[in-house]
């Protein structure tokens, strides 16, 4: 399936489990009626930025709308993910790339891999969703600037940072190289941060 189509389907699939309307998702995320009809028909090419929006709305990682699981009632999801497989799509404003790593709808931790491109930033504002999300970013290459609320982080290869998702986060890469990283998210069930 296209990552737009995948993108589509996600957004619809959320978007229906909670009974919304197209009008109530775009007065939870900010984001235009209009704009969300044609991303869920497949005929927009969202920015990160968008897609952010609609994410914390729907109170889901970023990550997870580039899954796609076939509902099977004879085939339980694979652990396993191909290469050929993997969904990689590009921000059309910063031209960042992610590719997500990790099989659909089988593991409560995601894996993306992202090229970040020289000189390029890409701001989120990101607010608390249902779940509660932690993600790790792991420098692989070059070097980020990444902001996390009023605080900022700057990595080098081999670095590794830690944050929740419910705050404004920007990544910036200041090099004049690509930047290659590796987040890992994983989501809390309501259940688990009560008995905390």
């Amino acid at each position: 399936m296209d990552v737009h189509e995948t993108i589509a389907y996600r957004i619809r699939a959320l978007r229906d489990a909670k009974g919304w309307s197209l009008d109530a998702l775009a007065q939870r995320s900010s984001v235009s009626r209009s704009n969300i009809s044609l991303i869920e028909r497949g005929q927009s090419s969202p920015t990160a930025a968008v897609l952010d929006k609609l994410a914390t709305a729907l109170g889901v990682p970023l990550a997870s709308l580039f899954e796609y699981a076939e509902e099977s009632a004879s085939q339980a999801p694979s652990p396993h993910s191909s290469l050929r497989d993997q969904a990689v799509w590009q921000d059309p404003v910063s031209g960042y790339v992610r590719r997500n790593l990790s099989p659909s709808a089988w593991s409560p931790i995601q894996l993306v891999e992202v090229e970040f491109p020289p000189r390029k930033q890409v701001s989120y504002d990101t607010g608390a969703r249902g779940a509660e999300i932690h993600q790790q970013i792991w420098v692989m290459e070059g070097s980020m600037e990444i902001t996390v609320g009023d605080r900022r982080w700057e990595l080098g290869t081999g670095d590794c940072l830690a944050m929740r998702l419910d705050c404004p986060i920007s990544f910036h890469n200041p090099s004049s190289r690509r930047a290659r990283y590796v987040v890992a998210l994983c989501s809390l069930p309501s259940e688990s941060r009560s008995q905390r």
